[in-house]
């Protein structure tokens, strides 16, 4: 019975391939479209994909290019290829503006962009470009049955610009670059207003103008003390008991104390 059972499952499969290869080398759009169908709802997306670049350019325009471009989209999206992907669900949302998937093909095309987007120390135009996207898609879908992904997503993604951020400012405090660094925290404070890197980026400001005020020379001590003894205060009013409150203090000592020189 085994055997005869695994003889079948042989004979399909040969039946199966045998019938795709005569999909692939028909002039048949009909035939291409059938296969392709069959072999998408059977979730052989790699295949049917093959059958769908044969057909793109001979199906546009005809009553159920809309269909096909739709598993051709999907197809690639199941697969992986986001890159591909993307581009084709934002032809099938310019192609086919009335059709009822178009807030799924917006909403997926936005989010293979989100795929794209690489880890934070690397270059972001993906990361830009996967927000952008998927803002066009809340911003035209604000009841969208995505919605919730949607802003859920672009958290992310902006979560990512902003540690990517905090860290080449961090860079210039590493290598002992105090002025760069105090600029940089401060750019990234003006971008990032409602960071959770705050408290961290307040402290290695202060950190910075610091190091920057006590190893001076004596013309430009005076005022980057006091350029220290804000970014203190910064730090202070933003969280009086912050984690770096110890080391803040004994470094606002020294601070006063060289202060003192000027007050004679």
């Amino acid at each position: 019975m085994k055997k005869v059972l695994a003889l079948f499952a042989v004979i399909l499969l040969l039946s199966s391939c045998s019938e795709y290869q005569k999909a692939l080398k028909s002039e048949d759009t009909a035939v291409k479209y059938a296969s392709a169908e069959k072999l998408y709802n059977a979730k052989k997306y790699g295949k049917a994909i093959r059958l769908f670049e044969q057909l793109s350019p001979a199906m546009k325009g005809k009553p159920s290019a809309e269909k096909m471009f739709y598993m051709y989209s999907q197809s690639l999206y199941k697969t992986q290829q986001y890159y591909l992907a993307g581009y084709q669900f934002e032809n099938f949302v310019s192609s086919y503006p009335k059709s009822e998937k178009i807030e799924e093909a917006s909403f997926l095309g936005a989010k293979s962009y989100t795929f794209l987007s690489p880890v934070y120390s690397l270059d972001q135009t993906d990361t830009n470009k996967a927000i952008d996207k998927l803002q066009n898609y809340i911003d035209s879908y604000p009841e969208g049955k995505n919605l919730t992904e949607a802003n859920s997503l672009v958290k992310g993604l902006r979560e990512k610009l902003e540690k990517k951020a905090f860290e080449n400012a961090k860079i210039y405090y590493t290598i002992s670059d105090y002025k760069a660094a105090m600029v940089a925290f401060d750019n990234f404070l003006i971008n990032f207003p409602g960071t959770n890197y705050k408290e961290k980026a307040l402290f290695y400001k202060f950190d910075s103008a610091y190091l920057l005020a006590i190893n001076s020379v004596p013309s430009k001590m005076h005022e980057r003390l006091e350029n220290a003894k804000n970014a203190y205060a910064s730090l202070m009013k933003f969280k009086a008991d912050t984690q770096y409150k110890q080391k803040a203090d004994e470094m606002l000592t020294r601070i006063e104390n060289d202060l003192k020189q000027y007050s004679k």
